[in-house]
């Protein structure tokens, strides 16, 4: 729609006043935001659709894995072992993808597995990106020696390897349960977003919306919740949401060196290593798990960077 036109009496010497046509600028709309410009953004790029579209359906999934396969994962029947290859015209029937050495659908336990590996990720993120969030704005808004002090505590956080610390962390219990392995990784995993936190928060804390919700009297809490963290929580977002992935991948390693969930839960880590003695006989065993393995960690990466494209001005 064109902008709309406006009449202005414009004076001219020894004569009456002329009208004069002046284009007018766009009426004036609602005030646009950095999250409101990412989404229009966002829903027109395909490289965030379509992994939003699979992380949707992984999530149902998850929580309802009854609506995509009736069969347990923990039924066994000998008859039908490793030896009986997947028949693909048999769409979403248990002999779909085959059977395991102890003849447990291959099909129902990729479906049943998918509830830790989305249940473990997305409480890690939460866990993480709520303590490591307030340590970073903490850090970062007093400064002094909070934040030398808080800064020396993530240094040497960040000093213990990741997946070595949680093998340390997870060989001393006897049974490992899926907040057992939660716990283990968020216990090391926060490092990341408090250093990000508190970059943000001293790149804005000296801002003119801050300086002058202090000078009218805000208490120090009011101005982090109400102004500092808002401002300073897209790029904490962008890295929790790649970081989630690499939960993903962190608990299905630990599960297949035989260090993440115990019996009778059911990973995908650990699926993929019962099927490491028979990948010369029955290869599939290996390759369905895996498979549904990286396009979920893929998914998560992609959405990540798109929402990190997004949210960064200098790429628009």
């Amino acid at each position: 729609m064109p902008d709309a036109l406006e009449k202005e009496a414009v004076p001219t010497a020894g004569g009456p006043a002329t009208v004069a046509v002046v284009e007018a600028g766009p009426a004036p709309g609602r005030a646009r935001s950095l999250w409101s410009d990412a989404w229009r953004d966002l829903r027109r790029k395909p490289t965030f659709v379509i992994p939003a579209f699979v992380i949707a359906l992984l999530l149902v999934m998850a929580a309802f894995p009854g609506w995509f396969t009736s069969v347990s994962p923990r039924e066994a029947d000998l008859a039908n072992n490793f030896l009986r290859e997947p028949e693909l015209t048999h769409f979403f029937s248990p002999e779909w993808l085959g059977y395991n050495q102890q003849g447990q659908s291959i099909y129902a336990r990729m479906i049943y597995g998918t509830r830790a590996s989305i249940v473990i990720g997305i409480s890690v993120t939460a866990l993480v990106l709520v303590f490591g969030s307030l340590v970073g704005m903490l850090a970062g808004y007093f400064g002094g020696w909070i934040d030398g002090l808080l800064s020396r505590v993530i240094d040497i956080f960040l000093g213990i390897p990741f997946l070595l610390g949680a093998m340390v962390v997870l060989v001393s219990f006897d049974t490992r349960t899926e907040w057992t392995v939660i716990l283990a990784l968020a216990f090391l995993g926060w490092t990341t977003i408090a250093r990000v936190m508190r970059g943000s928060v001293i790149s804005i804390k000296q801002s003119d919306y801050v300086v002058a919700a202090r000078s009218l009297g805000a208490g120090t809490w009011r101005i982090l919740l109400r102004h500092v963290l808002p401002n300073a929580a897209a790029p904490v977002i962008v890295v929790a949401m790649i970081a989630l992935g690499g939960y993903i991948t962190a608990e299905a390693v630990l599960s297949f060196l035989g260090i993440g969930l115990t019996e009778p839960a059911i990973s995908w880590g650990g699926d993929i290593n019962r099927a490491g003695g028979q990948i010369r006989t029955a290869s599939f065993l290996l390759l369905y798990p895996s498979l549904l393995l990286g396009i979920t960690i893929l998914s998560f990466l992609m959405l990540g960077d798109a929402v990190r494209d997004a949210l960064d001005p200098k790429l628009r």
